[in-house]
């Protein structure tokens, strides 16, 4: 899966091997990620664009297995956001293609992990048969209680504030009963946590326009492996860095 934009890598994190992980390290409930980077994968091989995304789509199992072996209880990817759609259609629709065959052979083993899929973002303006599929995972899935994966396809951090101030303009509230708690209980993620640890993959350093509102006290960990090649001994060099932080949350 992709997320634009693509550049180059501007600065290189120290990934600290899994051997010298703190023990008891603190783990973070909710890690969001952006995968970024499937294109750059595939053009430095000399494949198609295809396969890089293809390969991103495969780099996905091996770090949600990983999230939950550490006990992460929601995991949040970044896989395609609404500025996506200025991309060529012959993308977009092969993005489409991997979502659906991929959210229909890995809902069984989703199911038997206990693995809730929810999407984030505007499933109405998917195509019909992407959505359909999206549905059936949601469906099967729905009582999965050991780790909720967020897919935020079609998702775009400053359209999730317009539908929440929509939603209390529709709610009938008041201009002075608009605060941060009416505006949080009406996010796509309104009951969950708010993300601990925020990745970004492939060496830029922004969050172009992922969950905004909710990551504003998360710990941002940048790193310059482009997404296929994030393993989960990658996924543990976050956490471990996550564990050497004091998070002080303005105190």
């Amino acid at each position: 899966m992709a997320i634009a934009p693509e550049h180059a890598p501007s600065a290189t994190v120290l990934e600290t091997p899994p051997d010298r992980l703190p023990p008891d390290d603190p783990v973070p409930r909710h890690v969001a990620v952006i995968m970024d980077g499937n294109r750059r994968w595939a053009r430095t091989r000399g494949v198609a664009e295809a396969e890089g995304h293809a390969a991103g789509v495969d780099a996905i199992r091996p770090v949600l297995e990983r999230a939950q072996e550490r006990g992460v209880r929601v995991l949040s990817l970044y896989a395609f956001s609404r500025e996506n759609w200025s991309r060529s259609s012959h993308e977009v629709e092969t993005l489409f293609r991997l979502l659906e065959a991929a959210i229909r052979r890995e809902t069984p083993d989703l199911v038997r992990r206990g693995v809730r899929v929810r999407i984030l973002g505007r499933s109405d303006e998917l195509p019909t048969e992407t959505r359909r599929s999206i549905e059936e995972a949601l469906d099967a899935t729905s009582r999965g209680s050991e780790l909720t994966l967020n897919v935020a396809f079609n998702y775009s951090g400053r359209s999730e504030l317009v539908d929440a101030a929509r939603r209390c303009v529709a709610d009938g509230l008041r201009p002075e009963q608009i605060d941060e708690q009416a505006i949080s209980e009406r996010l796509y993620t309104h009951d969950l946590p708010e993300p601990d640890l925020l990745i970004r993959t492939g060496g830029d350093q922004r969050i172009s326009n992922f969950l905004i509102w909710q990551a504003a006290y998360a710990e941002l960990y940048f790193c310059d492996r482009l997404w296929p090649d994030f393993d989960p001994d990658s996924f543990d060099a976050a956490l471990a860095e996550y564990a050497r932080r004091s998070r002080r949350f303005g105190r």
